[in-house]
């Protein structure tokens, strides 16, 4: 019976805590979530917990998240395409995704097209330096963001999770009665949901701790109006010679269309002119 009691009592001890810890996690999650799934960190940034499980994990290094957007017109697409490939396995990175178009317009034709890129944050800058002489910049844009607070705050509520989660285990070796059970292990449920959304959580941001994302667009220069005169010679005399056989295979084409027409019509025609002319003739004799 005392056993029993024990039970129970460090049972509602541990819901008591879980509580507490929710109430805490919600108030500090405001910051975490925050941040876009897309963002990146910048690498080497880890979060460690020192000393003991009650004391505030350190951070070894500031975590910043790092974002870049070139736009860039260049002379030939699938030259600096390889050139921003090139470039960035120079720095440790690759290109993640890219797409590729053609652009028509009354002019002529020219290729666009966008390439992602992921490089050490350490070399981000470099990177960006770098590929702004592959073409001519139109347009540069960077960001960063400091998610030091969101890593600590994430170590810290797993540690305290972790802890909970021990003790739950403990408790449900030792349940006696299946109210006892279902009890604790509805609890643990619920701790263990907890902390693979935070691991998932930091996993994610520690994967993106190595790399930042660049977004490279590259565009050829799109072509002018042509103007008759820049036609070469050759070229406009095969285009002339073409002309004459599209117009006479025009006219013979029209004279097939028309010659049944002419057929048909013009027979009606003789006919009734011939009938007019005899007519006409025969009254003439009559008034002589």
């Amino acid at each position: 019976m005392d056993k029993r009691l024990r039970l129970l009592a460090v049972a509602l001890l541990v819901v008591l805590a879980g509580c507490t810890g929710g109430a805490s996690m919600g108030g500090g999650d405001g910051g975490g979530e925050s941040v876009s799934m897309s963002a990146d960190v910048t690498s080497g940034e880890e979060v460690e917990q020192a000393g003991g499980g009650d004391e505030l994990p350190q951070v070894q290094q500031r975590a910043i998240i790092k974002n870049g957007r070139l736009v860039l017109t260049v002379e030939e697409f699938n030259t600096s395409r390889d050139e921003v490939e090139a470039t960035a396995e120079s720095y440790g990175g690759y290109v993640s995704d890219s797409n590729e178009r053609v652009v028509r317009q009354s002019g002529g034709t020219y290729r666009a097209g966008e390439l992602v890129v992921r490089v050490p944050s350490e070399n981000f800058s470099a990177f960006v330096s770098e590929t702004k002489t592959l073409g001519e910049v139109e347009h540069v844009d960077t960001s960063s963001e400091d998610v030091t607070d969101q890593l600590v705050d994430i170590e810290a509520r797993l540690s305290n999770l972790r802890a909970q989660r021990d003790r739950l285990r403990e408790l449900y070796e030792d349940a006696n009665t299946t109210q006892d059970v279902l009890a604790v292990e509805r609890r643990l449920t619920e701790v263990q949901t907890e902390i693979e959304r935070l691991e998932a959580r930091q996993a994610s941001l520690e994967e993106r701790a190595a790399l930042s994302t660049v977004r490279v667009s590259l565009s050829e220069r799109p072509p002018g109006p042509a103007q008759w005169y820049d036609t070469p010679v050759l070229e406009a005399f095969s285009e002339s010679v073409n002309g004459v056989f599209v117009t006479l295979r025009a006219v013979v084409v029209g004279l097939a269309y028309a010659l049944p027409y002419v057929v048909v019509f013009g027979g009606l025609l003789a006919l009734f002119g011939g009938g007019v002319f005899v007519a006409g003739r025969a009254a003439l004799n009559r008034m002589s």
